[in-house]
């Protein structure tokens, strides 16, 4: 069936806009402006594809990739929160350090023009098949629902779906979401209450930063045997599209990263397609389409989003 077919795609290529989304949502709602996902994800998954190819374990590299990322996010609260430094501008300089820093240390430490070494299978993240799917397979609708959609993905991907609602009930369930949540609507009165604004916006960076390195990692190491040069590809600007589509909480934020997702599945699907009157689709404008739809969602809803009240404000302790 076609249809599932694109929605296994779909699975597949929103998990590392959902992980960087769920780790802009920490940040943002404590009132950090996140503009470094694509950094931080591009530096955990160099991290984990060098890691990754000198030891041999996929474990060690994620474990890499989550240490990389949560450094990154430690020197984006460095700058902005112990420096109250401007948070588009320190986002904007962590995506180039590490975009060239990580391309610069790959030709230089491997000699392949920018890319790891090719990764063996024992480095990888590879699918799992869930108990009974050969079984099923020949059993209608049923057998490849189970076999297709939910069997076949790897670690990382089923980790991803246990992280959205993990991560809806830390922040709306728990003492840290909820100061988190007033720290990036009224730090003011959060500090008045005795809890530190620098040390609540501090551990939502280093969640993110675990997010991040998830995220890096899954690229590296499962959808792809090793780091590519700029191999994340604006997936971090696109994460924090869908946040601000999903007007800052998890579950729409999480539909608007299938909806990426789902028409970069279908946009492979289209590559050499021919259409009815049209002919054959430009390989170009087929790739084209999930950055053509971050411009126009952000072009039509950005004005109706409500973000954080006190986002991209520096606070300083009064007194």
């Amino acid at each position: 069936m076609a249809a599932v077919v694109v929605l296994d795609s779909t699975l597949r290529l929103a998990t590392p806009l959902i992980l960087a989304a769920l780790a802009g949502l920490f940040s943002e709602r404590s009132g950090i402006i996140d503009i470094g996902l694509e950094g931080k994800m591009l530096g955990a998954a160099f991290a984990a594809g060098c890691v990754a190819a000198v030891t041999g374990s996929a474990w060690v590299g994620l474990t890499a990739a989550m240490a990389a990322s949560v450094l990154l996010a430690l020197l984006h609260g460095y700058a902005c929160i112990t420096h109250r430094g401007n948070q588009v501008v320190s986002g904007l300089a962590i995506n180039i350090l590490v975009s060239g820093l990580t391309a610069f240390l790959a030709v230089a430490w491997f000699a392949q023009g920018g890319r790891t070494p090719q990764l063996p299978d024992a480095a990888r993240f590879l699918s799992m098949d869930w108990p009974g799917a050969g079984v099923l397979e020949a059993v209608p609708f049923v057998g490849v629902v189970y076999g297709e959609l939910l069997s076949g993905h790897n670690v990382i991907v089923y980790l991803t779906w246990l992280a959205v609602p993990a991560v809806a009930l830390v922040l709306y369930r728990t003492r840290f979401g909820l100061r988190l949540r007033a720290v990036g609507e009224n730090p003011f009165a959060v500090d008045t209450a005795g809890v530190s604004v620098a040390g609540v916006r501090y551990r939502a960076l280093v969640c993110a930063g675990v997010l991040c390195g998830l995220a890096g990692a899954y690229l590296a190491l499962a959808q792809s045997a090793g780091f590519l040069r700029d191999m994340t590809a604006g997936k971090g600007y696109i994460a924090l599209a869908a946040l601000i589509f999903g007007n800052w909480r998890p579950v729409p934020a999480v539909l608007a990263c299938l909806l990426f997702g789902c028409l970069d599945a279908v946009s492979i699907r289209l590559q050499g397609a021919s259409l009815p009157g049209l002919g054959e689709v430009p390989v170009q404008l087929v790739q084209a389409l999930p950055y053509v739809l971050t411009v126009v969602l952000l072009a039509g809803f950005v004005g109706r989003g409500v973000p954080p009240k006190a986002i991209g404000v520096p606070y300083a302790k009064e007194g």
